[in-house]
């Protein structure tokens, strides 16, 4: 069994592949400081109660942003599972070529969603994640990262509006029925969604123009991409397990190249 495994600065996201199929999945908090033994504790007890145990786990993938974090979670793998994990950074194959300023400054969690668009679903195409940030990336038809854009999340937005205005709450991200908002709750519902689907629709267009070829296909991602990739025609298609299947292809290429 192969556990891929994406850090994130709000959850980190683990799957299981049993060959080419990913049957379980599951997700812990990021920000709360643990050691290597509660990591390590809390991945066999969620294994154990799906019928697997550690001793499953044949090899292991990381994708992370999180740095702090790297050095306790990867010893859990290796105390509990007696795997040493790979980790996406540099000699790394991803079948990706980074064509930016600072190739190294890329987050391990854009290459990896660039590698799971492109060799899912082909080029040329725009990976949208919808996390704590929201990154808009562009890769061409010849396996090419050429850049993108980065905006603050929704999430982030709206903890901004209450955090920062004294008079307005905290409040659940959904959509509104209706824009012309008769409450405060209502209203700051209707300006964070709507006004997100406006901007992500303004920088896909914007991309698009700029990038200067035909069949660009937009693929999203992220825990609220789905709720904004309901109401635009801009969003082709909606993957949840985007950055799982970057990881197991990326696994999968160095595997090959190891072998040889």
């Amino acid at each position: 069994m192969l556990m891929v495994v994406d850090i994130g600065n709000t959850n980190i996201t683990m799957g299981f592949y049993k060959e080419n199929k990913l049957i379980d999945k599951y997700r812990l908090t990021t920000k709360m400081p643990r050691t290597s033994d509660e990591y390590g504790v809390m991945i066999a007890s969620y294994m154990n109660a799906f019928g697997y145990t550690m001793d499953d786990i044949e090899d292991v993938i990381i994708a992370s942003v999180v740095p702090k974090i790297n050095y306790s979670f990867s010893s859990s793998i290796i105390k509990y599972a007696h795997v040493t994990p790979t980790f996406v950074g540099p000699g790394i194959k991803t079948g990706i070529s980074i064509k930016i300023e600072h190739p190294s400054s890329l987050g391990a969690d854009r290459l990896v969603d660039a590698a799971g668009a492109y060799y899912t679903y082909g080029g040329p195409c725009i990976v949208v994640d919808f996390g704590t940030a929201t990154t808009y990336d562009f890769i061409s038809d010849k396996a090419e990262f050429l850049g993108g854009a980065t905006t603050a999340g929704i999430g982030i937005t709206a903890s901004a509006l209450s955090s920062m205005a004294a008079q307005l709450p905290e409040i659940e991200i959904v959509t509104p029925k209706k824009i012309i908002a008769k409450n405060t709750v209502s209203s700051m519902q209707a300006g964070l969604v709507y006004g997100y689907i406006g901007q992500c629709e303004y920088i896909l267009k914007k991309i698009k123009e700029e990038a200067g070829v035909d069949n660009i296909k937009v693929i999203s991602t992220g825990g609220l991409g789905k709720m904004i990739a309901r109401h635009t025609k801009e969003i082709d298609v909606y993957d949840p397990e985007l950055t799982l299947k970057g990881l197991k292809i990326i696994y999968d290429k160095n595997k090959k190249r190891s072998m040889r």
